[in-house]
């Protein structure tokens, strides 16, 4: 019996338009419009090419469930409620998160084009998926864009035992000139709930002080570990707490109360956000503002190297090298996932696209 291992299957590479033709196919067999089909598969493939494997194609079994169930609304009727120029709220009926958070950035860089500054409350809707993309769409217009989400509760809380809060997200994009955009995406748990279940699946002891049993007991072995702990203890749980005033309580759908009542309904996967838009040029030249958003971010790179590190970088500038390559040369889906695709494909009659292994 040999004692060499056996070699892990490698992933296949997959040309990105046709990722993006093949999600969204996958998608519109699945009940969405081919509009919203289109919009859904956008995000993901943004994701995977910037390496968030987390919420990139991976996700897209995970949505045909949620439309096959009724959890995600393939049709939405999406309502758009305003009482001032420069505020909305969006009741997005239980459309998929890329749906509705895309219509949100799209009216808040209208808007806030207009009055300077605009925020659009979401209301309802399901899984987010990756909120720096929204927040980049609104950068590639010129305007700084902020954004949070609030969940199902699913990460402790200093001083509660089990699981009282969510990983609640914040995203910032800022545009350049010839810089990329500075993106800062992170939510406010000090590890995903993917990276546990990949540590369980590789028997890969977790971080010390990262996840916890379900009684909230600090733990490192991913076996016993079902929630992660908030970022920086008190400082992460706070800030999810607050997302969660911002963006459910603001908008007139409280997520957390209603999670911890005895009413059956509060237990309903749903999420809310909560996207802000800046225009530059409220403030004065936007040109100048680009220009000295390079300076400083120019600044920051050529700052002494630490011993032992590969460089100086900002948030999102390697996502942004990453993105490009894979434009190019394709987007690696692992075998597991990819498996899953051509299932799914196999179910609803659609032919899966050609595919190469990397080099």
């Amino acid at each position: 019996m040999s004692d060499t291992p056996t070699p892990k299957p490698a992933s296949v590479v997959v040309p990105t338009r046709d990722l993006r033709t093949f999600a969204a196919a996958l998608l519109e067999k699945a009940g969405l419009s081919p509009e919203h089909a289109r919009t859904t598969a956008d995000v993901f493939v943004w994701a995977a090419e910037r390496g968030i494997d987390s919420h990139g194609i991976a996700r897209v079994p995970a949505y045909l469930e949620l439309l096959a169930k009724g959890v995600a609304n393939a049709r939405p009727v999406i309502r758009i409620e305003s009482t001032t120029p420069a505020v909305l709220v969006l009741d997005a009926d239980r459309a998929p998160g890329p749906v509705a958070l895309t219509a949100a950035a799209e009216e808040a860089v209208r808007r806030a084009s207009v009055t300077g500054i605009a925020s659009v409350g979401v209301r309802r809707t399901v899984h987010t998926g990756a909120i720096g993309h929204y927040v980049s769409r609104i950068a590639e217009q010129g305007l700084v864009g902020i954004g949070f989400v609030a969940g199902m509760p699913n990460m402790g809380y200093t001083g509660v035992k089990g699981a009282a809060v969510a990983t609640s997200p914040l995203a910032i994009a800022v545009p350049a000139r010839e810089c990329a955009p500075l993106l800062l995406d992170m939510a406010t748990a000090t590890i995903a709930l993917g990276k546990i279940r990949q540590a369980k699946a590789s028997g890969t002891p977790l971080p010390e002080g990262a996840a916890a049993t379900a009684d909230g007991t600090p733990t490192t072995d991913p076996e016993q570990a079902v929630m992660p702990l908030p970022l920086g203890g008190a400082k992460g749980s706070g800030m999810s707490l607050a997302f969660e005033l911002l963006t459910s309580v603001l908008v007139g759908a409280p997520i957390l109360s209603a999670f911890h009542s005895d009413d059956p309904q509060g237990r309903k996967h749903r999420q809310n956000a909560l996207l802000i838009a800046i225009a530059p040029a409220a403030f004065g030249d936007p040109d100048a503002f680009t220009e000295a958003v390079d300076t400083t971010l120019s600044t920051l790179k050529g700052l002494p190297v630490a011993d032992g590190t590969a460089g100086v970088f900002y948030p999102g500038e390697r996502s942004a090298v990453l993105a490009e390559g894979r434009a190019a040369d394709g987007v690696p889906v692992v075998p597991k996932v990819w498996r899953e695709l051509v299932e799914s494909a196999d179910k609803l009659g659609i032919t899966p696209p050609e595919t190469h292994t990397p080099e």
